[in-house]
């Protein structure tokens, strides 16, 4: 496959596949590569920096990677800084695959060894500790489950919906065209953050993590399938025209069939680079939602719910390890998507494709 070629001599592209390789395995296996539950809140540790791993006691015995048991102190009056207590006489040692609160591994198979941990009293905040003294890292990657699946869930929803509203108005034409178009540009013109905004903001208080994500991804969903509608039905006008179409036509195939299974995968380079394109959008509108207080509500984690503590001015200067990685990690994300996007349309290019 010749585009398969091009999309490999494309470096960024393929860095922007590996990135995105990478943090849905790191989804997938959130309980394993997580070393704490991120619900568990640890005993006097609110709002920890990150551990410092040493190798060496205090006394300069070598003793390999280890962490100390660590708590928070009171506050300083002039600087409202708390004070870091270290108890140095009790070393644990870091290690991979420790033994730690168990979990159903991919949901199926009783499991309790984690990516990493300790063995002793000291914990490895490699993130620190959020205000209710959970870690931060195993937050974030408990909520990366769902800020990364809900691009997913939402181009399965939307796209279908766009291609096939897109595919019979290019089709048929006539009045189907005018009224099915004239719904899209109506949708087309409604802000799509401010309509997030206020439906979010009428749902009832008391639904859950899970619903809210399930409305969110209907929402993004219902407002983003109007341009696809629009570009499908364009390229519709023409493939209909083409023989394979009209022989179908005079086969006597019924429209329907016809659309979706010979006009619409004509269609497949378009949809397979715009629904790459797509993801990040979606992922941008959780985020957004969730920072706002709309979204996914703690003690669920989302990247938006942990980016959420950036409105907090005192977490913001005093503790900037709790705002920086979700803000990373959702850059990197839509960087890389937009990054696989544009080497995807540059590989189906078919000037590309007959170039090599």
């Amino acid at each position: 496959m010749k585009w398969w070629q091009n999309l490999k001599k494309n470096p960024l592209a393929r860095l922007g596949a590996v990135v995105l390789l990478i943090f849905y395995t790191v989804a997938l296996f959130a309980e394993f590569v997580a070393p704490y539950d991120p619900y568990d809140s640890q005993l006097n540790a609110s709002l920890l920096p990150p551990t410092q791993i040493y190798l060496s006691t205090k006394d300069g015995r070598f003793i390999g990677p280890h962490v100390y048991p660590t708590t928070q102190g009171p506050v300083d009056a002039n600087t409202g800084a708390r004070e870091v207590i270290v108890d140095w006489k009790k070393p644990s040692a870091v290690g991979l695959f420790v033994k730690g609160s168990p979990y159903k591994f991919l949901g199926i198979l009783p499991f309790d060894r984690h990516l990493f941990g300790t063995t002793g009293e000291g914990k490895i905040n490699i993130l620190g500790t959020d205000e209710q003294a959970r870690d931060q890292f195993s937050r974030l990657v408990h909520g990366s489950r769902i800020s990364l699946s809900i691009g997913l869930v939402g181009i399965a929803i939307s796209f279908p919906l766009g291609l096939l509203v897109g595919g019979i108005s290019g089709y048929f034409g006539s009045w189907i065209d005018s009224i099915l178009m004239r719904f899209a540009e109506v949708l087309m013109t409604i802000p799509g953050l401010y309509l997030l905004v206020a439906l979010a903001a009428v749902l009832p208080p008391g639904l859950t993590s899970a619903q809210r994500f399930i409305l969110i991804v209907l929402i993004t969903s219902f407002i983003s399938w109007a341009s696809l509608a629009r570009v499908i039905r364009g390229q519709v006008l023409s493939i209909k025209q083409l023989e394979f179409v009209q022989a179908a036509r005079a086969m006597g195939a019924n429209p329907i069939y016809i659309i979706v299974r010979h006009v619409l995968p004509q269609t497949a380079t378009y949809v397979i680079i715009s629904a790459t394109l797509s993801v990040p959008g979606f992922i941008v509108a959780e985020s957004v939602l969730s920072l706002i207080g709309l979204g996914i509500q703690q003690p669920d984690p989302s990247w938006g719910n942990l980016l959420s503590l950036s409105t907090n001015a005192s977490i913001l200067v005093l503790q900037p390890w709790l705002v920086w990685p979700p803000a990373t990690l959702i850059i990197l994300t839509v960087l890389a998507f937009n990054l696989l996007g544009d080497g995807l349309r540059d590989a189906l290019d078919p000037r590309s494709i007959q170039r090599n």
